[in-house]
């Protein structure tokens, strides 16, 4: 009985994951590790906690971590402002909240470029909350963080939105639906493989099919 909109926002409601994967591959290039941007292009969606032991191994984690993680922040904060909202964000977050969805955020993002991505939406005052990194100890895809966004808003049960096979994986583990968009440069076939039940090429190919999907409306 889903009555709560439960969406990502990294790659899903604002075009970050190239920035992102830029970042991160400056972040290692600091501990003389290079990365390919493919391979880090594809942990984007996970969050830092996640990423790091993922593409560089266990044994770098341990010894470079946080550091990494401090870098990568550093790196991605004289990228943002080249951070674009996606065409028809906003207008789906008006859309869910006129037929009734809880609408929440849930990112694993820190909480400054959280701040910018909800000045950009112009959100605030059209979701009833939303989370950051520091809402969770595990990141996407273990399901912490979408579960402390739908107690954030005192939601039944939700579907998620999300751009990234960890998204769904993450909702799967959280026990929700979800629904997928092509933003985060994953394909139909490996998202629907994660667990999304329906993917669109965009926000606004989304909202003109938004009735044949789950976010029809609440339960």
């Amino acid at each position: 009985m889903a009555d709560t909109a439960v969406l990502d926002v990294d790659g899903t409601l604002v075009d970050t994951n190239y920035q992102h994967a830029i970042a991160w591959y400056r972040a290692f290039r600091r501990f003389d590790l290079t990365l390919p941007v493919w391979r880090l292009h594809r942990a984007i969606g996970m969050g830092g906690d996640q990423l790091v032991p993922a593409v560089a191994g266990e044994g770098f984690e341990a010894e470079h971590g946080d550091g990494a993680r401090d870098a990568w922040v550093e790196e991605f904060d004289r990228l943002i402002g080249e951070v674009q909202p996606f065409e028809g964000a906003a207008d789906l977050l008006r859309e869910l909240g006129r037929r009734g969805w809880t609408v929440v955020l849930a990112s694993s993002g820190k909480q400054q470029h959280v701040e910018t991505y909800l000045d950009l939406l112009g959100a605030r005052d059209l979701v009833a909350g939303w989370t950051t990194s520091d809402d969770a100890d595990a990141t996407k895809p273990a399901p912490d963080l979408l579960q402390v966004a739908l107690e954030r808003v005192s939601g039944r049960a939700g579907v998620l939105l999300g751009d990234s096979t960890w998204d769904c994986e993450a909702a799967g583990n959280a026990g929700m639906r979800s629904v997928a968009v092509r933003t985060g440069g994953f394909s139909v076939e490996e998202l629907t493989g994660a667990g999304a039940v329906a993917v669109f090429d965009s926000l606004t190919g989304l909202l003109d099919g938004l009735d044949g999907t789950e976010f029809a409306r609440p339960s």
